[in-house]
């Protein structure tokens, strides 16, 4: 079964840290960018992070560059979305998401519905 689980989501205080976890089973890992999207209320979903998990590249929405740090374990088929600094807008629904075709910025910036493989998200709550 194709499965993309996350886990990690809290409540956190402005300025503090938190580390996000996207478990992938069910498909060929190396072969997708994997990354996060996140959501609150009446916006659309934006991408965040992704990342090359062959290779290990990466990329980062402006708004999170210096902040959040993208990895993976390919051996436990695992990426990592480690988020420090955060701040109140950082608030919302973190979605695990997977593609074969889109890579890098293209990834990032592509609309959500276009990216092949999603989980069922993680709340992140910030408290200012």
């Amino acid at each position: 079964e194709v499965q993309l689980v996350e886990s990690g989501g809290a409540l956190v205080q402005a300025g503090g840290s938190l580390r996000l976890s996207c478990a992938a089973s069910g498909f060929a890992f190396d072969d997708y960018t994997i990354g996060w999207f996140r959501q609150v209320p009446g916006k659309e979903r934006e991408g965040v992070a992704c990342i090359n998990p062959s290779v290990g590249t990466t990329d980062y929405a402006d708004s999170v560059k210096g902040r959040f740090t993208i990895s993976r374990i390919r051996a436990k088929r695992t990426v990592y979305l480690q988020m420090t600094n955060l701040k109140p807008e950082d608030m919302g629904v973190y979605f695990c998401a997977a593609d074969r075709s889109l890579h890098g910025v293209s990834w990032l910036m592509a609309p959500y519905k276009q990216l092949e493989l999603w989980g069922l998200g993680t709340l992140v709550t910030v408290s200012s």
